[in-house]
C-alpha cells in the first residue's frame, strides 16, 4: 500500500518515482528501537489525511511532509524535526521543486514539533493529524503511550514521569487541542480524557 501511495504522490508532484528515497524513508521508520514512530504511525497519519484532505490548501505538500515528519527520530536528540524537515526540503530541491514549496514543506514538518504557533491552514492541519492519536480509543492511546515509554526506556522512571506529565499537561492547558472543527468534534473530549487518565497513572 505504501509503495503504491508513494508512486501516486510522485506522479502528482510531477517527479520521477524516487524509489531510492522511498526505500530510505521506509528504512528510517523501520529502525531498531522505534516503538511508536514506526511504519504503523506513518500509515496512520496518511490514512487520517485521506479522511480530511478536503481541508488542505496544498494536499500534496501536506502528504510529502507527513512522509518525512518523523523520518529522523532519535529519542535523545533535540533536532529530530529540523533534521527531518531538512531531509524533506533537500528531497524537494533535488526534484526541482520551487524554493517556496521547499520552505512550506520544511515549515510543515517543523510544525509537528508542537513547540510554536502555526502560520497556515496546512500547518494547522498537519498538527491536528499528528495529534489525532491523543483522541483515539483507550486501547489505541495506551499502545501509543507504551510505545513512547519504550522509546525512552533508558530514561529513569522518576525523570520520565516528570517530563511526561509536563508534556501532557501542556496539552490540557490549551483552550483547544485541535484547530479544525472536524477534529474537535471527533477527538477533543476523548483526548482530554485519555491525557488526564495517563497523568493519573504516572
Amino acid at each position: 500500500m505504501l509503495k503504491t501511495r508513494w508512486l501516486r504522490l510522485m506522479v502528482s508532484l510531477g517527479f520521477s518515482d524516487n524509489m531510492e528515497a522511498y526505500i530510505n524513508i521506509i528504512g528510517a521508520y523501520s529502525e531498531k528501537g522505534r516503538s511508536y514512530h514506526t511504519i504503523a504511525h506513518l500509515e496512520s497519519v496518511l490514512k487520517c489525511l485521506d479522511s480530511v484532505d478536503h481541508l488542505a490548501q496544498r494536499r500534496d505538500e501536506v502528504e510529502i511532509a507527513l512522509w518525512f515528519h518523523d523520518a529522523v527520530y532519535k529519542p535523545f536528540s533535540s533536532s529530530n524535526e529540523s533534521d527531518s524537515a531538512k531531509w524533506a526540503s533537500d528531497f524537494l530541491q533535488s526534484n526541482g521543486a520551487s524554493d517556496t514549496s521547499q520552505k512550506r514543506v520544511f515549515d510543515l514538518v517543523m510544525a509537528t514539533a508542537h513547540q510554536s504557533s502555526t502560520n497556515s491552514i496546512d500547518e494547522n492541519l498537519i498538527v491536528d493529524i499528528d495529534l489525532s492519536v491523543l483522541g483515539r480509543s483507550r486501547a489505541d492511546y495506551n499502545a501509543f503511550s507504551r510505545g513512547v515509554r519504550e522509546e525512552y526506556r533508558r530514561v529513569p522512571s522518576f525523570i520520565y514521569r516528570r517530563k511526561r506529565k509536563e508534556v501532557l499537561a501542556s496539552f490540557l492547558s490549551r483552550d483547544r487541542i485541535y484547530t479544525f472543527e472536524q477534529f474537535q468534534k471527533k477527538y477533543e473530549a476523548s483526548a482530554r480524557e485519555n491525557i488526564a487518565k495517563e497523568i493519573e497513572t504516572l
